[in-house]
């Protein structure tokens, strides 16, 4: 009674899907999070070798496409099973083993794989299950409020795990990853309850296709600017801290923590905010943030490296405050998401569209993870952060061209999902 009364809801199955997203979320803030500490102190990778980390890591992404549309007959649900199912079977292979290095990329493809093939479908599950779509805006940003407290709940655990030696990436066994995969096992078993729940006659059926519509033309230039700037966020920003700054995992987990705990107000607020505004005005937020926030990266990452900025005291808390405000600016995809949904033709459109984009996203992020570990070997770590600001650019133009300039429920394009029933 008081989690349906702290939700506002009486429907089920939404709760069912935010304590899934919840252990989700626990699950990838003991895995995810930590990887590039992961990555240097047990296998001492360089800033080139880190770029190239990212193709086992960034190729699922891609391939989630071929694989949702072999498994579509299954419905979303069920192809979310199989996803935790993958990311727990490649977790606990990494927990319980140190192999050498290319096998060990096997592995992390594996959880990747099962991680990335979720992403989409999460998405498309959640929206499913609302059953006011004027409220769409505010389940979204529900939905990541959930997710980003629990990634501090995960956040916690690290930092007390490394700081009173619980965890290490040097021993036989990565405790951490264990309980990443104990968590992603109840994740899975909700998902199973949920299924159960909803039963396969109401399941969507989908054909998952390509969609490639002149229509959707600035949602895909999002998604492939979105793939680019969440690589820099997820590899090169921590890679500052890590790299320049020789912070181990207990220090990025406390920087998590103060990101999640502004994420919870942050992203429940960008939800209302694209209910209240509308979806233009929220783009050109987005856009904005990203291009102070990667400007800023780049003049302070390129004064450390030039030893122009101490490496202790002032310059490091500076270091740790972008780093926050990158954690807060990555945060806000439920603005494209928002932005496709009101402008999709069907609703099978919005999977599709979804899917479609990731792809196209993983496409990039593979490139700038190559080239940025390149240009941060050779030039130096700034240019890797100016170029990401150049690309927000983008961003910028896209807000000024596109139409909708009203509140996602307000939209005469919107359309309305299926009901799921309790």
């Amino acid at each position: 009674m008081m989690i349906k009364k702290f939700f506002k809801t009486n429907n089920k199955n939404i709760i069912l899907f935010i304590f899934t997203l919840a252990f989700v979320s626990l699950a990838l803030g003991l895995s995810n999070m930590v990887f590039s500490n992961y990555f240097k102190d047990a296998y001492s990778v360089t800033s080139y070798q880190r770029g190239l980390i990212e193709f086992p890591r960034e190729l699922p992404g891609i391939l989630s496409l071929l694989v949702i549309a072999v498994l579509s007959y299954l419905g979303d649900i069920r192809i979310a099973v199989i996803a935790q199912t993958l990311s727990f079977l490649g977790i606990m292979a990494l927990g319980f083993l140190t192999p050498m290095f290319t096998v060990m990329a096997v592995f992390l493809f594996v959880n990747s794989m099962g991680m990335h093939l979720f992403f989409p479908l999460e998405k498309s599950i959640g929206m499913s299950l609302i059953e006011d779509k004027r409220t769409i805006g505010r389940w979204l940003g529900t939905f990541g409020g959930v997710k980003t407290a629990f990634n501090l709940v995960a956040a916690l655990i690290v930092f007390f795990g490394f700081r009173f030696g619980l965890f290490s990436f040097t021993t036989k066994i990565k405790w951490i990853f264990i309980l990443s995969g104990a968590f992603t096992l109840v994740a899975l078993i909700l998902l199973i309850t949920l299924n159960k729940r909803i039963g396969a006659a109401v399941q969507s059926h989908r054909k998952i296709k390509l969609v490639f519509d002149k229509d959707y033309k600035f949602y895909y230039i999002l998604a492939v600017l979105y793939g680019a700037q969440k690589q820099i966020a997820l590899v090169f920003g921590p890679w500052v801290l890590i790299e320049i700054l020789s912070k181990g995992a207990d220090t990025l987990s406390v920087l998590n923590m103060l990101g999640g705990f502004a994420c919870m107000f942050f992203i429940p607020a960008v939800g209302r905010y694209i209910d209240k505004i509308g979806i233009k005005k929220m783009l050109y937020f987005d856009a904005i943030t990203f291009i102070g926030v990667y400007v800023l990266y780049g003049v302070v990452s390129g004064m450390f490296a030039m030893g122009k900025l101490a490496l202790v005291g002032l310059p490091v808390f500076l270091a740790y405050g972008l780093y926050v405000l990158d954690m807060m600016s990555e945060s806000m995809d439920i603005i494209r998401v928002s932005y496709l949904r009101a402008i999709a033709k069907s609703e099978t459109d919005i999977t599709h569209t979804l899917t479609t984009g990731m792809s196209m996203d993983h496409v990039v992020s593979i490139l700038c993870a190559y080239l940025g570990g390149i240009v941060w070997t050779h030039f130096g770590p700034q240019y890797v952060f100016y170029g990401a600001a150049a690309l927000s650019l983008t961003n910028l133009a896209v807000a000024v061209f596109v139409k909708i300039d009203h509140p996602v429920h307000t939209n005469p394009a919107d359309i309305e999902l299926e009901e799921m029933p309790e």
